[in-house]
Parts: structure tokens; C-alpha cells; sequence
């Protein structure tokens, strides 16, 4: 549940801000601007931490990345998109999804009865940097870009979370549950709301319909929710 007052609201972001600010310092980083920090607007903070980012070494991942890969959106979003990584097109060009993978997802974001095109939501990965061959991020890898993907959601404050794939949704749960066993209903995440569904690309690995059905029933699932969460 959203908080009720504005107190809860103000109470609930001190608290994201706190634990945020407390990763990164584990991690050697004394200064990690989020919204409300210096009354800095989302835009301003996302554009902050993406600036903090540049550079970055916290893991292996650095060593084989052209590009740091930090999100894409609007910074006003309420409903936002989070995948596994980068691959080799989003490496390339720094933005998030915009391989065939990112193509499919922006169909079944503006399907009839889903309705959103990809410049009104924010779209993310659980690490910034492309794993090599596209393998899965390591734990190690995730741990370290955790507190970043902490510090976005801060800042955007999202009623609605789609994570896409078992590697996001397992990330953000803290579960070794699998995918098929935690899609098709609703979890709570904080303030907000995650939505589990299959990632893109395994969609188009596996092109059966009873797939498509399934992603197809849980955006309905997402959206769904982020309309009710509006009227709240």
C-alpha cells in the first residue's frame, strides 16, 4: 500500500534515502544525489547519479563495456521497466532495450489494453554495464550495482514496477524462486508494486503462444495496478 499522508510519504523516502546513501558509502562512495537532496528535482538527481556513475570499476563488468548503460525514461515516471543488463546494441549505444529484445518490449508496452509508449515510463537494468557474451550478471556483479539501481528507484519513487526476467525479479525480491513460479501476481516492493514477467529475449527464444499469453496476461496484471494505484 502507498503511504496514506504525506508525513508517511516524506518518512518513507528518508528511510530510502538513508539505506541508499549507506550502500554506497559501504562501497567507498561518499556522495550519491537523490531526489530531495539539495531539493534536486528526479531529473536532476538521475542526471547526478548517472554523472557519478562514469568511470565506475566496482566490478569485473568494467572491464569489457564500451559503454555504462544507466536508464532511459521519463524521470517523472510512475511505471518502471527493469531488465537483467545491456546487451550488445544497448552497449554500443548507451540506452537501455534497443536491440530485438528492446524492440519487442516496446510493442508489448504499447499493446491495446497496456498502453504506454516507451518516452512516459523509465526502463532499467539490475547492472549497467553488458556482461560478456550476454551471459547472466553474477552475484557479485548485482551486489555492486544494487545500491545504484536503489539510489534510481529513490528518485523516481514508481507506483508500479515490471521486472522483466527471473534475474531481475529475483534480484529485486532477495528470492531464488523461479520466474514461472512468481509471475502472475502482484509483490509488494516498498511503496510500489512488482509485477513479474518473462524478459524479451527469452520470449523470442521461445516463440510458442502459451508464452506470449502469459507476458501478455501480466502486463494486463501491471498496468491493472498502476491505474488503481492512480486513483489511490
Amino acid at each position: 500500500m502507498p503511504p496514506d499522508t504525506p508525513r508517511e510519504a516524506l518518512a518513507d523516502a528518508v528511510a530510502a534515502l538513508g539505506e541508499t546513501l549507506r550502500h554506497w558509502r559501504d562501497l567507498g562512495v561518499t556522495e550519491l544525489p537523490l531526489a530531495g537532496d539539495w531539493l534536486l528535482s528526479a531529473a536532476e538527481a538521475l542526471a547526478a547519479q548517472e554523472k557519478a556513475l562514469q568511470g565506475c570499476r566496482r566490478c569485473r563488468l568494467c572491464e569489457g563495456r564500451t559503454t555504462i548503460v544507466f536508464g532511459v525514461g521519463d524521470p517523472r515516471a510512475e511505471f518502471v521497466v527493469i531488465g537483467e543488463g545491456p546487451g550488445a546494441d544497448e552497449d554500443a549505444q548507451g540506452i537501455p532495450f534497443v536491440g530485438r529484445a528492446g524492440q519487442l518490449l516496446t510493442k508489448m508496452l504499447e499493446a491495446p489494453g497496456v498502453g504506454f509508449s516507451r518516452e512516459e515510463v523509465y526502463i532499467s537494468n539490475t547492472v549497467k554495464c553488458r556482461p560478456p557474451g550476454n551471459r547472466n550478471p553474477e552475484a557479485d556483479e548485482l551486489a555492486a550495482c544494487a545500491p545504484m539501481l536503489a539510489a534510481q528507484l529513490a528518485a523516481l519513487q514508481p507506483r508500479v514496477i515490471l521486472a522483466l526476467g527471473s534475474v531481475a525479479t529475483q534480484s529485486l525480491l532477495g528470492t531464488r524462486e523461479s520466474i514461472g513460479r512468481l509471475r502472475g501476481r502482484v509483490h509488494p516492493y516498498g511503496a510500489a508494486v512488482l509485477v513479474p514477467t518473462f524478459h524479451p529475449a527469452f520470449l523470442l527464444r521461445n516463440p510458442g503462444q502459451e508464452y506470449k499469453r502469459m507476458a501478455w496476461e501480466d502486463l494486463k496484471l501491471a498496468r491493472r495496478e498502476y491505474d488503481q494505484r492512480r486513483t489511490r
